[in-house]
């Protein structure tokens, strides 16, 4: 084989998706004369969120056990709370806008989207690039931020699930291509083996012309060979990519998914995942509990410094009904 023939079916590097200088590289966070930029792409992590189905999941079960615990405010609704921990979740930031009344006090406290809105290079400074090329300066102290912590940076939150990000695309790009596998049809099914002579030479034309025009929409057919006299062995179908395809496309489902679990922390039986086992993943209820002191509790924790800077109880919650069942 010739070195042109070998480099054709050679593949480059694996390259990450995101690589090192957009997640690991920053010691601080850049600026551009007005605001700070983010050390990861939001836009990028917008994307991610809809990008697997566990990913996703765990997320939403944190915002629905925050959504039922929340005390709705007069001057804070349900809805604006919620957004506010989509937030957090996603992009490990959020800010709310105050809305002051004509006497200067506090008529109604909004979410401001963390997507599109940056810290100032002064303190209690923020600005709005929701318009391209329209960028707006809030008037300081009318936007609060509220972040989980970084251990580079002290401008911008980054989510505990970066690491489980390449988990994530890998899961997504492995069912994408599953699908395309199943649509196309092109793929190499099978070897058609024939020892056995065939009288007639258009038949094998025929039959070739029909294994082609197999490929594409409706691929799954079934085809009629007629051959009277053949021997038993004389035509044999050879798998060639169907078993292992299956094999390595349940695998890196399995790995990925264990991957976003592990970041997420979130018990399975709360994700409405079916367990493999018989034995199932246990008492449901004695699973809350453990997640509501570990993971919901802490979250609480960060959304109720919002409280201090608004100078009212804005932000109550009740007890996690199933985490305090448990208890009974």
């Amino acid at each position: 084989m010739s070195k042109s023939q070998f480099e054709a079916f050679t593949f480059g590097e694996p390259t990450p998706v995101l690589n090192q200088r957009e997640i690991f590289d920053y010691l601080e966070s850049m600026n551009n004369g007005r605001y700070y930029e983010p050390p990861l792409s939001l836009h990028g992590l917008s994307r991610i969120y809809r990008a697997a189905v566990h990913h996703a999941s765990a997320i939403q079960v944190k915002r629905n056990i925050l959504r039922s615990c929340f005390i709705p405010h007069k001057k804070f609704s349900t809805e604006d709370f919620t957004a506010v921990v989509m937030d957090l979740l996603v992009f490990a930031n959020f800010y709310v806008e105050r809305q002051k009344n004509r006497l200067g006090g506090s008529l109604k406290f909004k979410r401001s989207p963390a997507k599109y809105t940056r810290r100032g290079l002064e303190d209690g400074v923020f600005w709005w690039i929701g318009n391209p090329g329209k960028d707006e300066e809030f008037k300081e102290g009318v936007v609060f931020q509220g972040m989980e912590s970084d251990i580079d940076q002290e401008i911008y939150g980054i989510p505990d699930y970066t690491a489980s990000m390449n988990s994530s695309l890998l899961n997504e790009s492995a069912t994408l291509f599953r699908r395309k596998y199943y649509e196309n049809g092109s793929h190499a099914g099978f070897i058609l083996h024939m020892t056995d002579a065939m009288n007639n030479e258009g038949d094998i034309e025929a039959l070739r012309k029909a294994m082609k025009d197999s490929k594409g929409p409706g691929n799954f057919r079934n085809l009629l060979l007629y051959n009277p006299g053949g021997s038993k062995d004389g035509i044999k179908l050879i798998p060639v990519a169907e078993v292992a395809a299956k094999d390595e496309f349940l695998s890196i489902k399995n790995v990925s998914r264990d991957d976003q679990l592990a970041a997420h922390r979130v018990p399975p039986q709360l994700m409405g995942i079916v367990p493999n086992n018989t034995g199932g993943f246990g008492d449901a209820s004695k699973a809350a509990q453990v997640f509501d002191a570990n993971e919901m509790e802490s979250l609480r924790a960060t959304l109720l410094t919002l409280n201090e800077w608004a100078g009212e109880e804005i932000v109550r919650f009740k007890p996690y009904s199933l985490a305090v069942g448990s208890d009974t």
